[in-house]
Order: C-alpha cells, then structure tokens, then sequence
C-alpha cells in the first residue's frame, strides 16, 4: 500500500474515523434524573448505535483507504471498494442524526410525557465525525483541491559541489531516459538539426546505413514526463472515471503512445492514458 497516493480528502476522512473511534467509548445518553456518576452507555454497549452509526463509518473509512493506496482498486458486488465507502460513510451519518432526534430510541412513545434521555457527548461528537468523514468521501472525487497529494514526493538529496546526481525512479536523467530539453516527440535515434535524414546518430555524415538496418525513428522509447496543472489519469479500457491525478513537480514514465495520448505509469505502479498532453515538459 502506497500512502504517497492518498489526497487530502482521504486525510480528511482519517482525522474523522479517529475522532468517531473515540466518540464510540463516550456516553451515548444524558439523564437528567441521574447523578453525574453513574455508568452511562456507550457505543459498544448498544448494538443498534455500533452498527448504524460507529462501524458503519469505520468500514466505510477503511473501504476509501484502502482502494486509494492499492494500484487497483477491487470491486465489492460490482462496485468499486472506494464508492462502496463513500456510500457506507453517508450512510453513517444518517444512522447519527437518527440518534440525534431521537436517543431514547422510542422509549418516550410507551407512555406519556418525555423520558428525559438525551443525546450524550458520544452521540454528539459521533454525528460530527460522520458529518466530517461523509463530506471528505465526497470532495475527494468532486473537488481538485481535495484531490492533490496528501505527502509530496521526495526532494532528491543536495549533491556536493561540483557532483553529478544520481539516476532513479522518477528522476529524468537515469541512464537510459531522454535528455533534458529533448522536444516532446523526438525520439533517441532520430536526426538532429543540420543531420542528413536516415543517419544515425554517432554514423559520420554521407555514410548510409547498412541494407536491413532498423530505423528508430517509427518506434516508441519511454521518457519521462511533468505535467505543468494537475491532470485526470484514465483507465486504458476507456473507462469515463479517472483513475489517478497527475500532480505536477512528479516525474512520470511515459510508457506508450496511446494516439493523441501517453500511457503513463505512476510511482506507484497504475498505469493509465494521458489524454491531454499539452504543455507537459519532457525530462
């Protein structure tokens, strides 16, 4: 599980699975009629309330974690695992104001006049966290700011004078990859300017290749790539639903020409297309 793969949404939705976790070992009632020292009941001592309200929204929270930091989300009866916990949190939330309007659960209905019991501090911080983690679920998939990185990538570390940085995962200039200030669609093998057509790069000039000589130039090579706005990832089915965002200041790894698209490869492992390629800069 990659935690370099969770937004700010998903922190969101931590902070309030914690917070609800606690609210669950709080008083879920508050009597008047009774002092101040007696055992009240908590979540865990009411079934109806641990179900409906407390692992609902736990499951719920576990279900969106989970489907971000795997490369693929897995599906629960059809449903992707991450829209399957938003539903869960939203329904949490429900359960809470349920128990808000009405803790006694019914009891004031058996006879006349009011039980007395009301929502305690549990049921009350319990409706806030679900109230924070249902509308964290939500704005992790509707709004951007909520979908950019919750930890950033690494910083490379600061080489001595005069030293040369090393080459690696997300760093443009690895053995192999493309040169810095390469123009986008140039690939290794291909004429440079003042180069006669069809000579290879390192071959003197007015010497032809060998007969049965591969031409570089219709091949694709992967180079790595930095997108200049945060940009949707899709499904190399051609699924409608994003899969990733690309952020920018990450290096990504182009991997194929999918048309007017790349097929671009995360840090952690996803693979998905590019469909708009405009302005990215090229490692």
């Amino acid at each position: 599980m990659n935690i370099r793969s969770l937004t700010r949404g998903d922190g969101v939705v931590i902070g309030a699975a914690v917070l609800l976790f606690i609210a669950s070992f709080l008083d879920i009632w508050d009597i008047e009629s009774i002092s101040d020292s007696a055992d009240m009941p908590n979540a865990w001592n009411s079934g109806p309330f641990l179900l409906s309200v407390t692992l609902a929204g736990l499951i719920g929270a576990v279900c969106i974690i989970v489907a971000r930091g795997l490369p693929t989300a897995p599906k629960v009866l059809g449903i992707d695992l991450g829209h399957f916990g938003v539903v869960f949190s939203v329904a949490a939330l429900w359960s809470a104001l349920g128990q808000i309007f009405d803790p006694a659960s019914g009891i004031d209905n058996m006879g006349q006049g009011d039980s007395g019991i009301d929502a305690g501090i549990g049921t009350i911080l319990s409706l806030i966290a679900t109230l924070i983690l249902a509308a964290g679920a939500i704005l992790a998939l509707t709004v951007p700011a909520f979908k950019a990185p919750l930890v950033g990538a690494p910083r490379p570390a600061p080489q001595p004078y005069g030293g040369q940085p090393q080459g690696g995962y997300g760093y443009p200039g690895a053995q192999g990859q493309p040169q810095q200030g390469q123009p986008y669609g140039t690939q290794p093998g291909q004429p440079q300017q003042g180069q006669p057509f069809g000579a290879q790069q390192g071959q003197p000039q007015g010497q032809t290749p060998p007969p049965g000589a591969a031409q570089a130039t219709g091949d694709f090579s992967p180079f790595w790539f930095a997108v200049p706005v945060p940009r949707p990832l899709y499904a190399e089915d051609g699924s409608p639903t994003p899969i990733a965002e690309l952020a920018p200041g990450t290096w990504y790894l182009a991997v194929e020409q999918r048309g007017p698209g790349l097929v671009a490869q995360t840090q952690d492992g996803r693979r998905g297309v590019l469909q708009d390629t405009t302005g990215i800069q090229r490692g």
